[in-house]
């Protein structure tokens, strides 16, 4: 459970467990006839099959292969080759970097920045911290995590992390506190070294990482033992009236709304499709558990249009 640093402790909401969604074994029926009925209600996947909540981890990571034996990934609602993905979503991020703010305003209704005081609200105090916050290239976070630690009388260090030069750049712009580095490198092999960090933060930046799994493993080995994990992101809303309506908002008037103020409805369209394609929240605290986190669980915002999950890293 995650430590308050206002009480001694907190419970936290347990993670779900849900098994892997499958097809359930049956009696060999030894008919041929009722084995073509069955087969007869097969049915090819359709639109609502994609925008599913209940996809497993796997059915993100591994859309499948093409014809050239190339292992392909998700770009939003496209397969493309792996080896593509991490170039296309720079491409998107180099494109929106100086209306980012204004992008995330739009796809949480403005409130984004209330779920990011609260992520940094959940880091405990520690003197002489070191924070690490990757894919943090405009340094919201970072900021708001320096100001969190000023109140709790503690000092330290803080290393933004990301892996688009351009959104590190609108990073270095504003008006920073002392101790802000600032890192180019790739969640997935961050130029940082072992075990030397107090906290790792994300914030909407995971659903765009190419191999998700090595990403939260390397988050893992960054942290000291001890240290928290903590990753903010879009998710997948319930209860089913709510899901309807914010699906029509964020594929009607999201990429509207980038189009005329940003123009590029093409690049808003991918954010609010990679949401869609990415894991709900127990599939997700799943996949973190598989990295090696201990007591994760997660909590919900505005019914699931966010969540924020967290882990501990326990071993040495």
């Amino acid at each position: 459970m995650i430590s308050d640093p206002h009480a001694t402790c907190v419970p936290d909401p347990a993670v779900e467990k849900q098994p892997l969604n499958g097809i359930a074994g049956g009696e060999d029926q030894g008919d041929e006839a009722k084995m073509a009925e069955t087969e007869a209600r097969i049915a090819l996947p359709s639109r609502a099959d994609f925008d599913s909540t209940d996809l497993s981890p796997t059915d993100h990571e591994a859309p499948g292969m093409n014809l050239n034996l190339e292992p392909l990934t998700d770009f939003g609602f496209e397969a493309i080759p792996i080896a593509a993905k991490t170039q296309r979503v720079q491409d998107v991020f180099h494109r929106v970097a100086g209306k980012y703010d204004l992008m995330n305003d739009m796809m949480s209704l403005g409130i984004h920045r209330l779920w990011k005081r609260d992520m940094v609200a959940h880091l405990p105090p520690r003197p002489n911290y070191h924070l690490v916050d990757v894919a943090g290239g405009t340094g919201d976070v970072a900021r708001a995590a320096v100001r969190q630690m000023q109140d709790a009388g503690c000092s330290g260090r803080v290393t933004v992390c990301d892996l688009n030069a351009s959104m590190l750049d609108v990073g270095r712009s504003h008006s920073n506190p002392p101790g802000l580095r600032w890192v180019c490198g790739n969640a997935e092999n961050l130029p940082i070294p072992s075990g030397c960090a107090d906290y790792y933060t994300v914030a909407f930046g995971l659903r765009n990482m190419t191999h998700r799994g090595q990403a939260l493993k390397d988050a893992l080995r960054v942290l000291k033992p001890g240290g928290l994990f903590l990753c903010l992101e879009f998710s997948h809303v319930r209860p089913a009236l709510l899901s309807h309506l914010y699906h029509v908002y964020s594929f009607e008037l999201i990429p509207r709304l980038g189009s005329l103020l940003a123009g590029d409805s093409a690049a808003y369209a991918y954010l609010v499709e990679s949401i869609q394609r990415f894991p709900n929240q127990q599939a997700l605290a799943l996949e973190i558990e598989a990295a090696g986190f201990s007591r994760v669980g997660f909590k919900n915002y505005l019914a699931g249009v966010a969540a924020l999950h967290w882990g501990w890293k326990t071993t040495f």
